[in-house]
C-alpha cells in the first residue's frame, strides 16, 4: 500500500485528502478509527485499488487505518498507517446575519462576523472561503466594515423572490493571522416583496410603497433641528411591540431636556438610536414640522400599520432632514456607500 499522506504524518489538515492506493493487490477490507476506536467513515473503490477518508476529520486528533490486501498469491496482508490532525491554537466562529430560512427585505446585506476569541483572519482568504449563489443570478462584491466583519450586497436592491444560498465552507481552513475556521456555516434566504418607505422631512410625509405600488402617504414628523434625523437609506433591523427610549443613550440626560419614555410599534432603522414609532404627543405636528428627536413620529393607527408591514431588510429612505448623511457603520447602512467604492471592499 502507498498511503498518501505517509504512515507518521502530523499537522495534517481534518478536510485534506487521505488517500491509499494498492500495488500489486486489491484492498479486500479497511478500517479507519481515532484515537477513542470510533469508527470513521471510509470508502474503498470498487475496483479495490484505492481507499480514501469520506468525512471531514477532527481537529488534533490521531487516526489509524488498518488495510487488508489480497495479493495475486498468497494470505491476505493487514497494513496499517497513522495520521494526526492539526490542532490549531486559535479557531474562529463565523456567526451570519441574515439566518437559514428568513425571509427579508429588499435592503438587507448579507452580515459576517469572525468572533474575537481568535486572531482576524486574512481578508482575502476569508473572502475565498465564504459562497454566495443566487437565483437569479445577480453581482455583487465584499465590503469590510473592519477586520471581522464584512458585508456582501448587490450594486441595486435585490430583486424580490430572489433566493440566496450562502456557504461558509471554513472548517479545516487557514484563514491566516493563524486562524482556522472552527464550523462550517450555512443558510438559504428569500427575498421578500420590495417594501420602500420614503421619508420627508420638507413635507413632513412618508410614502408606502410595495413592489412599487404606492399603498399609503401619512404625515410624519423627524427630528427637530437640534437632533435631526439623518438622510440616506436605513435598513429595519428590529421590531419591538412596547419599547422604551431613553435618550441617556446617546448622551443627553432627562434633567437636561432628554427623556425616559415607552413607546409602542417600533421599529429601528439604525442603532444611533433611530426608530419608527407611534407618538400620540405629537400627532399635531405631524405634517407640518419636525419636532423628535431623531426618530420617525407617527400616529397610533399608522405605526401600527408599519409596524405590521415591515420586515427585517426592509428600506427607509430618509431626505431633506436637515441633518447629516446616515453613516455606513450605524445599522445596515450599507447602500451608502457608492458602488465605485464598495467594490473596492476596503480592504
Amino acid at each position: 500500500m502507498r498511503f498518501d499522506p505517509g504512515d507518521g504524518a502530523q499537522q495534517v489538515s481534518p478536510i485534506a485528502p487521505i488517500t491509499g492506493t494498492a500495488e500489486n493487490g486489491k484492498i479486500t477490507g479497511a478500517v479507519l478509527t481515532n484515537e477513542d476506536g470510533k469508527q470513521v467513515a471510509n470508502t474503498v473503490t470498487p475496483d479495490g485499488a484505492g481507499w480514501s477518508v469520506s468525512e471531514p476529520l477532527g481537529y488534533g486528533t490521531t487516526y489509524t487505518a488498518e488495510l487488508t490486501v489480497q495479493g495475486a498469491a498468497g494470505a491476505p496482508v493487514t497494513q496499517r498507517t497513522t495520521f494526526t490532525t492539526i490542532e490549531p491554537e486559535n479557531q474562529t466562529y463565523v456567526s451570519m446575519n441574515p439566518l437559514d430560512g428568513q425571509t427579508v427585505g429588499v435592503g438587507q446585506p448579507l452580515a459576517f462576523y469572525f468572533s474575537e476569541d481568535a486572531p482576524a483572519p486574512d481578508k482575502a482568504k476569508a473572502e475565498e472561503a465564504i459562497r454566495i449563489q443566487t437565483e437569479p443570478a445577480v453581482e455583487g462584491a465584499f465590503y469590510w466594515f473592519d477586520d471581522r466583519e464584512v458585508h456582501w450586497r448587490p450594486q441595486e436592491y435585490w430583486k424580490p423572490g430572489t433566493k440566496i444560498t450562502v456557504t461558509a465552507d471554513v472548517y479545516g481552513k487557514d484563514l491566516g493571522n493563524g486562524s482556522w475556521g472552527e464550523e462550517n456555516r450555512s443558510a438559504t434566504i428569500t427575498i421578500g416583496d420590495a417594501v420602500v418607505l420614503h421619508a420627508d422631512g420638507a413635507s413632513h410625509q412618508m410614502s408606502v410603497k410595495v413592489n412599487g405600488a404606492t399603498q399609503r402617504t401619512m404625515p410624519i414628523s423627524l427630528g427637530k433641528p437640534e437632533w435631526p434625523s439623518n438622510n440616506g437609506v436605513h435598513v429595519v433591523t428590529e421590531h419591538h411591540r412596547k419599547k422604551v427610549m431613553d435618550s441617556s443613550s446617546y448622551g443627553l440626560d432627562v434633567d437636561n431636556g432628554g427623556y425616559r419614555t415607552e413607546v409602542e410599534w417600533a421599529v429601528r432603522i439604525s442603532n444611533g438610536g433611530e426608530f419608527l414609532h407611534a407618538a400620540p404627543w405629537s400627532v399635531g405636528q405631524q405634517g407640518s414640522s419636525n419636532v423628535s428627536h431623531g426618530c420617525i413620529n407617527m400616529s397610533d393607527a399608522n405605526a401600527r400599520y408599519v409596524y405590521d408591514l415591515l420586515k427585517k431588510g426592509d428600506v427607509v429612505e430618509i431626505t431633506n432632514s436637515g441633518g447629516p448623511n446616515l453613516r455606513s457603520w450605524d445599522g445596515f447602512g450599507d447602500w451608502q456607500v457608492p458602488w465605485s467604492e464598495w467594490v473596492g471592499g476596503n480592504r
